[in-house]
């Protein structure tokens, strides 16, 4: 009896008898073919980390094609990427995994931060790529945050396993209080335009609110308003009702366990410099309606790779959080304006 109940526990806490649902809410279809499942069975690679997470990761694509690692953000899964995956599968190695504890990949045993975030990255890139081949490394939100705590952590695997990388809607750190999503959280609380104080100093939500709001291992609910609160406050104006619906399915499929633990190491977590190991030709993607992670956190990203010398390409979309998927079609296309600047095959024609 005692084992049975800790098998339930230990299932419970990795998501298992949860898995048929959250399956169901990435499977989902739309009736635009972006968003669906790509019609290719992907190979399906085995990866474990030392410390014993399970990561599920996807290849898609000819074999021996060019390529593109897509690397995900909070609360999302592989399936976040398949506007990507549709419009590149056909000609390029397509390259996808949930990061630990998100969609289908486990926990591990170690704590979270930006050692597991980069470590995790470094294994997925050993067991997809040949030796001495080179990938675009594509990474949204918290997924551009595991490539420069990549950088960071194995600056030489930067040109070793890199052609080029994207970074789009992402930050170095100081979430918590630089974010726009939710001001009360982190912005001084104001009636009007009049700021509330109490002996000459601004009034704040007691951070252990904010915390309890933002880590409170809860499911998020489904429905219209959920929708119209996504649209609102993650995506500029002008998403559509199938955009948001897409985005909610995939936030909606990570076991909340995972989606408060990881909260709570992003919004203390500090990279400062890490940016400055990306020596290869970087694009950085910020929007100028994300609350999230508002169009300045990439700014310092950008000034951050200037002052080591390295240029980036900086752009700014009339995009809110979720550049790739509000903009399909100009986010692919920057992808293949990169991947045609970067090419090996170019680069040996040349």
């Amino acid at each position: 009896m005692l084992v049975k109940s800790i098998t339930a526990l230990s299932q419970a806490h990795e998501g298992a008898l949860t898995a048929p649902y959250r399956a169901t809410l990435r499977a989902r279809r739309f009736r635009s073919a972006h968003y669906n499942a790509p019609a290719a069975v992907p190979e399906i690679v085995g990866v474990t980390t030392a410390d014993g997470a399970r990561l599920r990761v996807h290849s898609y694509g000819p074999a021996d094609a060019e390529p593109i690692v897509l690397v995900h953000g909070w609360s999302c899964c592989i399936e976040y990427w398949h506007p990507q995956i549709n419009a590149f599968a056909d000609r390029y190695r397509v390259i996808a995994y949930d990061q630990r504890g998100h969609g289908d990949s486990t926990l591990g045993r170690a704590p979270l931060g930006d050692r597991t975030l980069a470590d995790d990255l470094a294994t997925v890139l050993d067991a997809t790529l040949r030796p001495g081949q080179k990938a675009l490394l594509v990474g949204h939100s918290m997924g551009g945050i595991t490539l420069q705590a990549w950088a960071a952590r194995h600056p030489e695997q930067v040109a070793q396993r890199a052609r080029a990388v994207v970074l789009a809607n992402t930050t170095s750190g100081n979430i918590r209080y630089d974010t726009d999503l939710l001001p009360l959280l982190n912005k001084p609380i104001s009636v009007g335009n009049q700021p509330l104080t109490l002996l000459g100093s601004a009034i704040r939500l007691p951070m252990i609110v904010a915390e309890s709001i933002l880590t409170t291992p809860l499911p998020l609910p489904g429905g219209w308003a959920a929708r119209e609160i996504l649209k609102e406050r993650i995506m500029a104006r002008g998403a559509t009702n199938e955009q948001a619906d897409f985005a909610l399915n995939i936030v909606r499929s990570c076991r909340p366990l995972a989606r408060g633990r990881h909260a709570a190491i992003l919004a203390d977590l500090q990279l400062g410099a890490a940016a400055a190991n990306l020596t290869v030709p970087t694009t950085i993607i910020a929007g100028r309606y994300d609350r999230l992670l508002p169009e300045r956190m990439s700014r310092l990203i950008a000034d951050t790779m200037e002052a080591a010398g390295h240029r980036p390409d900086y752009q700014v979309w009339p995009t809110g959080h979720l550049g790739n998927i509000e903009r399909i079609d100009d986010f692919n296309t920057e992808l293949t304006a990169i991947l045609n600047r970067t090419s090996s095959r170019s680069a040996a024609a040349g």
